[in-house]
């Protein structure tokens, strides 16, 4: 039998049989398959991301280990799951669940830290832009339009500049790194270690910023953290990115600074809808990147994801703990 010690306010994956049945719901393909057959002994069933069909539910309700995000109210009904391996670092598809009960039979583990290079190069990239006007350029490019004195003058330095970094997990280290080198001063704002720990201090610090960087999860606490009176006390020409939940922030709040020329640009990669619908203002807005929930990926993508199930499957195997246990209480 497999069984793993205890981890703080999680269940744990215990009693699981050698043969434990996998249900897998990811794009893969055939040679990825095969090294999922190879990572576990026991049967193995694939389904299609987002699967609605009944076959797919039947199997994971008799399934002991689950790889994917398959649907929540499937989750809450699959008597024998024991292990579920998300393939995301977000949570809030099953955060309406009774976990409190459902915890202690099901161990979640998540994608946490798998992201940091991606994530952090893909907001550096996106700042650098707009300080740059490769955004602006792009789109002259397109309309075959050549006017370097119109857009030279505006071009920003990325230098010295003055970046708060809300968060402090594996993409907000990575990022703290990335900016180092361009001679930015970099301060964090957490919680628990944090360089500003408080509200307060949170909000007599923001004018002092020229780019604050979202990498918060998504909580109750973080849920419309950025207000329209905290966006109003950004420093004007500020740069504000997103690229933790689209819950941080007043759309409509955030729309209004950039369309009065206020902030300097916004560079978002998630948004409170996903996809984000025609004829939203976010399209049409000045001075924004909208990096549509990619920042994660990389050719790769896929191959860490199994490398850390496969990980996780030995330290079960071999009686240590997973990494990156879902701490339900904490919303993360």
């Amino acid at each position: 039998m497999v069984r793993a010690p205890h981890a703080p306010q999680a269940s744990d994956p215990a009693d699981l049989p050698p043969d434990a049945a996998l249900y897998v719901e990811l794009a893969l393909d055939a040679a990825e398959q095969e090294r999922v057959r190879a990572v576990t002994p026991g049967p193995v069933w694939f389904a299609e991301p987002d699967s609605e069909a009944a076959d797919d539910a039947r199997v994971l309700a008799d399934s002991h280990i689950a790889l994917g995000n398959p649907r929540a109210d499937w989750v809450e009904k699959a008597p024998r799951l024991r292990w579920l391996q998300l393939a995301s670092v977000g949570i809030d598809r099953y955060a309406g669940l009774d976990w409190p009960v459902l915890g202690e039979r099901l161990t979640v583990t998540n994608l946490g830290g798998l992201f940091a290079e991606p994530v952090a190069e893909t907001c550096l990239a996106g700042i650098l832009a707009l300080y740059r006007g490769v955004d602006v350029l792009a789109g002259l490019r397109a309309g075959e339009s050549w006017s370097k004195l119109d857009v030279r003058p505006g071009l920003r330095l990325l230098g010295g500049a003055n970046v708060l970094i809300l968060g402090r997990g594996s993409i907000a280290l990575r990022l703290a790194e990335l900016l180092v080198p361009f001679g930015c001063s970099v301060t964090h704002f957490a919680r628990g270690d944090g360089d500003l720990r408080t509200r307060p201090e949170l909000d007599a610090g923001l004018p002092e910023f020229d780019i604050v960087v979202g990498l918060l999860p998504g909580t109750a606490e973080t849920a419309g953290l950025f207000d329209r009176r905290r966006i109003g006390r950004l420093r004007p020409g500020a740069v504000f990115v997103n690229a933790g939940r689209g819950t941080l922030a007043d759309e409509d709040a955030l729309v209004a600074a950039l369309a009065s020329g206020r902030l300097g640009g916004a560079v978002l990669d998630v948004t409170r809808q996903e996809p984000l619908p025609a004829g939203h203002p976010l399209w049409s807005c000045p001075n924004v990147i909208l990096t549509q929930h990619t920042a994660g990926g990389s050719r790769d993508e896929t191959k860490r994801i199994l490398d850390l199930f496969a990980d996780n499957w030995r330290r079960l195997a071999g009686g240590d703990p997973p990494h990156n246990v879902v701490r339900w209480s904490q919303g993360y």
